[in-house]
């Protein structure tokens, strides 16, 4: 699959990508990705990505069929963490390797806006294994409903909140937290109630 490491060019996902920001329809309803990534840790030097999870919004609206989920294979698994163990005691068949994860991704999110929970980490670690595959950085627009609700509050850029903090200020019921969809469905449920709070279009 990696056959433009070779001197080939850009692969034809990543060309597929990067078209797509420039047929943008200033028609067409925003479409927002709420995104979560499960991680071995913090360090985006030494951690890995575990798995990716994603659904969309348009309209203000969940989009359940517009759902993504992938695992990725730990050949050279070491580390060990809750993370780590809830994932891989579930059937992990289906696991891919990271290129074919971000290949996924990217196909699935197109020139969508991304959502998430502190998303620096995320995206940082999502470019790096970009980077390993010779390629450039993600170039969709990301809001992280962090930085949202410390607007609405108006509130320091280093006054921070928990996912979890952040459902309970929101009522937003709480179920199988640290699974990447399961994480994203939540954020998308807080994202809604802020982007309302904020008179988003």
């Amino acid at each position: 699959m990696l056959d433009w490491l070779t001197g080939k060019g850009d692969p034809t996902f990543w060309k597929t990508y990067l078209e797509h920001f420039d047929k943008e329809d200033a028609n067409a309803p925003t479409r927002y990705v709420i995104f979560d990534v499960e991680r071995t840790g913090l360090n985006w030097k030494e951690d890995v990505i575990l798995s990716i999870g994603c659904i969309g919004v348009v309209n203000d609206q969940i989009e359940i069929n517009d759902f993504f989920e992938v695992f990725i294979k730990q050949e050279n698994r070491t580390q060990q963490n809750e993370a780590v163990e809830k994932l891989f005691k579930a059937d992990s068949s289906e696991a891919v390797s990271e290129s074919e994860a971000m290949m996924r991704f990217l196909e699935h999110i197109k020139n969508a806006t991304l959502i998430g929970h502190n998303t620096n980490l995320d995206i940082e670690m999502m470019n790096q294994a970009l980077k390993r595959m010779n390629l450039g950085k993600i170039k969709n627009n990301v809001l992280d409903i962090n930085v949202m609700y410390q607007r609405f509050k108006n509130l320091p850029e280093d006054q921070h909140h928990t996912l979890d903090e952040l459902c309970d200020l929101f009522k937003v019921k709480k179920s199988h937290r640290h699974t990447a969809s399961n994480d994203a469905y939540i954020t998308a449920l807080v994202f809604l109630k802020l982007k309302r709070k904020l008179k988003m279009q």
